[in-house]
């Protein structure tokens, strides 16, 4: 882990990170997001043939401070071993830039959203996050940024939430940058009041968008917008359960990840079989 000494490093001009181009041993394939924040690329580690993805913080975000904050995250975050939590493989300075090296997906669970998703999809990549933020809440840790951005796909069906740690640190360090969105996040995370119950409701927002295909906005007043063409397919007790995930007061939704986990599971038979019939009949 890069320790806040190695932060004078950054304060030089740096040159442009360019397609092709090298950071270290790795080798800058494509840009592949772009944010306020920080930009991810998809790079070759050339020593060992691997492909990997690269978070690079804007130079302009990355201090003392922000490392130090991070490097506590990362502690904790390292060390959540779940097969749908994505792996910090290092981070560290890199050519007086600091980068996060992570596996690298497919493509991310918003670019899958471009697309209409089945039941049995939706009902599955649901459950698989909130395995990993079961998981996480059991650990103590809270991830605080649950968007699809942070979902990576691998081999098209295996979900893996990323950004833990650095999304935490940077919403400490980074203060009225507007750098963040309400997006996925809970109001009263946006009022810097983040618990496990605000996680609950960013995946209820993610599920929903799921089934649905539509994206509720602020205020998030029920009923959401398509929620007529979802009931046609979706259980009424899976439905339930969305809408007690995404409740405005915090105590009026799951107490964290866990219980919302062990809800939807117990839906899954009904659930499941509501659908079917539904296909069937359409």
């Amino acid at each position: 882990m890069a320790k806040s000494s190695h932060t004078s490093s950054h304060t030089g001009t740096l040159a442009p990170l360019r397609v092709n181009g090298r950071l270290g041993k790795y080798r800058l394939d494509r840009r592949i997001g772009q944010g306020g924040f920080a930009d991810v690329y998809a790079a070759t580690d050339t020593l060992l043939s691997i492909k990997v993805a690269l978070k690079i913080p804007n130079a302009q975000w990355v201090s003392d401070e922000l490392i130090n904050e991070f490097r506590r995250e990362a502690k904790l975050t390292m060390g959540l071993e779940h097969p749908n939590i994505l792996a910090i493989r290092d981070a560290s300075f890199i050519d007086g830039r600091f980068v996060i090296v992570t596996p690298l997906a497919s493509r991310t669970l918003d670019d899958r959203l471009k697309n209409r998703m089945g039941f049995d999809t939706a009902f599955d990549f649901t459950g698989q996050l909130l395995s990993a933020v079961s998981y996480a809440h059991g650990q103590g840790v809270i991830h605080c940024d649950i968007k699809p951005e942070n979902v990576m796909l691998f081999d098209t069906d295996h979900l893996r939430l990323g950004d833990f740690g650095i999304a935490k640190a940077a919403q400490r360090t980074i203060k009225g940058s507007g750098t963040g969105t309400l997006g996925y996040m809970a109001p009263e995370q946006a009022m810097g009041k983040p618990s496990k119950r605000s996680d609950v409701f960013s995946l209820g927002l993610i599920a929903y968008r799921m089934f649905s295909g539509k994206w509720p906005e602020y205020p998030f007043e029920w009923p959401f917008p398509g929620s007529a063409s979802m009931r046609k397919r979706v259980h009424p007790d899976l439905i339930a359960i969305i809408r007690k995930s995404v409740s405005i007061k915090p105590r009026d939704r799951f107490a964290d990840a866990d219980k919302m986990e062990a809800a939807w599971e117990k839906s899954r038979l009904k659930a499941t079989r509501f659908a079917k019939r539904n296909r069937k009949t359409a």
